[in-house]
């Protein structure tokens, strides 16, 4: 179980396991760590006692950022590495890469006008990534999700060092959304609910199967399409609430380690590790990438499930979400064969 799941409301178990060795030597690099997800992030993955070293690399304000963390008795040794001439140093050895690098969505802002600024940085960090640690477990938040996946799969394609087991998209703000939106509307403790969130990050690309969530729970028809949406515009609920002076930064942090240490454990053999992420993919013919149930292992993504049984409302939903999925996905492919 990831030490995030074991939060108590004041308490973390990496604070009361700091001493504690949980497998082998870790190597976990942020990419983007002084921003406003990096550094919640940083801090979160500095509790983890899966990680031994913890490289923290931005193109201004890691310092400071490293030496914040670095106070924090925990397990992992830290360091901080700014601008691309410490981008090699930062990423050398790295067993899993975090990217949350880029800009941050702003009021009215597209996921498209996302693309044009994120693209090129993501392009860049990857070749960083191909060149310093190419067998590194890739876990890509910055957005859009849908099109920097793709980037980064045709980066490493370009540098003849692709695998697809390797590289996920961060879609755990989804489930994390989803699971805690049900039990709140059906009254169920949220550490013991799951919702499986598949399809893409973006929009109505966004689905959450509450047919398959556990507990299960009738809904009516007006609590399910709340639901989906409220899951599917989370983001623009968080811009909307701090009033044009922030993103979803914190909980898009939380669920970034929850992803980052579920990588961890599943390089460390732990059993059943069981994750919806974003992945090369032949679930949905006609997608090269899409989100369903993973088990991560010691290879990376050792197996992709099927949707499974799902209603015929979410079947609606998955055949509205494909062409804007799609187009997504060509957009990023796109852009480096063009670059």
């Amino acid at each position: 179980m990831s030490f995030l799941k074991k939060i108590a409301p004041m308490s973390v178990r990496g604070l009361t396991t700091r001493n504690m060795s949980v497998g082998p030597e870790r190597k976990v690099t942020v990419l983007g760590a002084a921003g406003g997800i990096g550094q919640s992030l940083s801090m979160l993955m500095k509790m983890s006692p899966n990680v031994s070293k913890l490289a923290l690399y931005d193109v201004m304000g890691t310092p400071g950022v490293a030496a914040d963390c670095s106070h924090m008795n925990t397990k992992a040794t830290i360091t901080g590495h700014m601008g691309p001439d410490e981008l090699g140093a930062a990423l050398e050895g790295a067993d899993v890469v975090v990217i949350p690098a880029g800009v941050p969505r702003k009021p009215g802002m597209t996921r498209d006008d996302l693309f044009k600024i994120n693209a090129g940085i993501v392009m860049g960090l990857t070749e960083g990534i191909a060149k310093h640690c190419p067998n590194a477990l890739i876990c890509m938040i910055s957005n859009p999700v849908n099109s920097t996946v793709p980037i980064a799969a045709e980066t490493m394609k370009k540098h003849g060092v692709y695998n697809p087991k390797k590289l996920f998209g961060v879609t755990t703000l989804d489930v994390v959304r989803a699971k805690t939106f049900y039990a709140d509307k059906k009254g169920f403790n949220v550490v013991g609910t799951d919702v499986p969130v598949i399809g893409g990050h973006a929009g109505i690309t966004i689905l959450p199967l509450f047919s398959q969530a556990t507990p299960a729970a009738t809904l009516t028809d007006e609590e399910r399409d709340a639901l989906t949406e409220r899951t599917q515009n989370g983001g623009t609920e968080v811009v909307t609430a701090k009033a044009g002076k922030g993103s979803a930064t914190l909980s898009m942090a939380y669920a970034g380690a929850l992803f980052a240490d579920a990588c961890l454990r599943g390089l460390n053999g732990q059993k059943d590790v069981v994750e919806c992420t974003y992945v090369q993919s032949t679930v949905v013919p006609g997608l090269d990438f899409f989100a369903t149930k993973v088990r991560i292992g010691p290879n990376g993504a050792e197996e992709i499930f099927p949707i499974g049984e799902t209603s015929e409302y979410e079947q609606g939903w998955l055949v509205k979400m494909q062409d804007e999925l799609k187009s997504s996905i060509k957009q990023g492919q796109d852009f480096v064969k063009n670059s």
